[in-house]
């Protein structure tokens, strides 16, 4: 079965349930009233604060994307680019594309112009929709886009090379178009995070799709009654994959354009929010915030959020342990994935188990895991190697790159390029990126651990560890430090505090600076190595 067959049991079965919220805190005005009161206020700018659909008006809005579509002759195996921000016309265009049978393609709203150009290109994307924050970026590259038959714009005050989405999706039928689907068909194009330079395009089947659907419910429960709060941009997997539990489920899900902490609480409040998932630089936000007395938490109403999981990243352990400490009834979950296994679940943690936070747990439901060495052979059990899994959700190829395939997939198993160990009780941590490691006199670093073990220090707010070269060694680590505001602190107090460490494993600079992280949470560490490798910094040694 296809994806879009959910939709339509909801759209059926609950047409009159609230499907999805939007709500754009920067536009609120009025402090005083809740979010819901405010959006009924006449005066609230362009009505748009806080907005909703039900689920017969969610597959309405999508079925008549999907015959705009085929009426502008877009045909089954198409490409259909969308960028927007999180907003809630997203998910309706998305699964209009679905429905036509074309395949979607989601792009970082954090692209340059070029990235859009070589991204619609390399995806043979034939329509784009966009919104009104990349006028520019569209219009410095708007001669390149001849190969585009369409382009549509969600927004007012439509640039003039666009046609506006709302206006022509108005004329159109709210039947769903007869496009035959099935779960084997092509369904969407995602993009790499890019790390290693232009991103790669990971192509998804329909089955796919429903098999993120099926582990994401499993493993968090979710029902009719749960309401997500959905923060990270929807064009990742991540956000959209743990969004998919509800739409199995028939639940409501809240989109929040904005992370500042006091905005989370709220929408967990005014929204009653029972399962939220954050990254990790926004867990910690909330718990500074209420360290310092900015956050007072008996003005929100939470007794209702019932769940807190985070991933997209390694999560240290005294992250949790803060936590669990403020918020002593929550449970706590983790999911590991990848774009090319369709995002979160593939290995999993599991709320029974958080007494193991520091693992990112076992294969999660419907999948499989397996570690191995360079040559592909299973590793002891505690000895480092690479992360494998196998399941429906592993992508199809990455696309118009043979050689790239390849090299990640072999005999149904995707190699992560994550180093994993596994312990006794068969609970897998990951150690560090394979490419990341560093190697330093002859000695494996993960930096992974020395960044778990620094987080534990109550001045550091992010840090990321990095290799820069060393002409004796090799390579040396060095710690980028985020204090956290209002904090001081010197080289001489970081060293002091690794003195725990063993020598090797000691970082041998200390930069205090920004830690840069993606929409989705990951430290950009290439950026990192941009900036600080040949940087003429002044060298802080242990034990030479």
């Amino acid at each position: 079965m296809p994806i879009t067959d959910f939709l339509e049991k909801n759209a059926k079965f609950y047409p009159n349930d609230i499907a999805l919220v939007e709500i754009n805190p920067e536009l609120q005005h009025n402090r005083a009233l809740t979010w819901r009161e405010y959006s009924l206020i006449e005066s609230a700018p362009g009505g748009k604060y806080r907005r909703e659909i039900t689920w017969r008006e969610f597959d309405t809005k999508a079925n008549r994307f999907a015959n705009l579509l085929l009426s502008r002759g877009v045909k089954k195996g198409d490409k259909v680019a969308i960028l927007l921000m999180n907003c809630l016309e997203w998910l309706p265009i998305y699964f209009g594309v679905l429905k036509a049978g074309a395949l979607a393609v989601p792009m970082n709203y954090r692209y340059t112009s070029d990235e859009i150009d070589y991204c619609l290109d390399l995806s043979d994307s034939t329509t784009l929709v966009f919104g009104p924050e990349f006028v520019g970026r569209i219009e410095q590259i708007f001669s390149k886009l001849g190969k585009l038959t369409n382009i549509f714009y969600v927004g007012e005050d439509t640039p003039p090379f666009a046609d506006n989405y709302e206006r022509y999706t108005a004329y159109c039928s709210s039947m769903a178009p007869a496009v035959p689907l099935d779960d084997s068909d092509d369904a969407a194009i995602y993009f790499s995070s890019g790390t290693t330079g232009f991103p790669k395009a990971i192509l998804h089947s329909h089955l796919a799709l429903v098999s993120s659907c099926k582990t994401e419910q499993k493993h968090h429960s979710q029902t009719r009654d749960d309401v997500f709060l959905c923060i990270p941009p929807l064009y990742h997997t991540g956000a959209k994959m743990h969004w998919f539990g509800s739409l199995l489920a028939g639940g409501r899900s809240v989109l929040l354009r904005g992370v500042k902490p006091e905005w989370i609480l709220r929408a967990v409040s005014d929204e009653a929010a029972t399962i939220v998932w954050l990254l990790v630089p926004w867990a910690q936000d909330i718990l500074d915030g209420i360290d310092a007395g900015e956050i007072n938490l008996s003005d929100y109403k939470l007794d209702q959020w019932r769940l807190m999981h985070i991933g997209a990243q390694p999560v240290p352990r005294s992250l949790i342990k803060r936590w669990k400490t403020v918020f002593p009834n929550h449970e706590y979950d983790t999911n590991y994935g990848l774009s090319e296994s369709i995002g979160p679940g593939c290995v999993h943690l599991g709320v029974e188990n958080i007494h193991k936070v520091g693992a990112i747990g076992k294969a999660g439901y419907l999948w499989e895991t397996k570690i191995v060495d360079e040559k592909g052979a299973p590793v002891k059990q505690g000895e480092v190697g690479e992360l494998a899994v196998k399941g429906n959700g592993v992508m199809k190829c990455y696309y118009k790159n043979e050689k790239a395939t390849n090299e990640i997939l072999k005999d149904g198993w995707l190699h992560t390029g994550d180093m994993a160990k596994e312990d006794e009780e068969g609970f897998i941590y990951l150690v560090d990126r394979k490419k990341d490691v560093i190697i330093t006199g002859g000695e494996n670093i993960y930096p992974v651990q020395i960044e778990d073990y620094l987080r534990a220090n109550m001045k550091i707010k992010d840090v990321a560890v990095i290799g820069l070269p060393d002409a004796r060694l090799g390579e040396i680590a060095a710690a980028i430090i985020e204090l956290k505001s209002g904090e001081t602190c010197t080289e001489e107090e970081i060293l002091e505090f690794c003195r725990e460490l063993p020598r090797y494993k000691r970082p041998r600079k200390v930069i205090f600076a920004e830690v840069p992280r993606n929409p989705t949470g990951k430290i950009e560490k290439p950026k990192l190595r941009e900036i600080y490798c040949g940087a003429n910094l002044v060298e802080t040694q242990i034990g030479k």
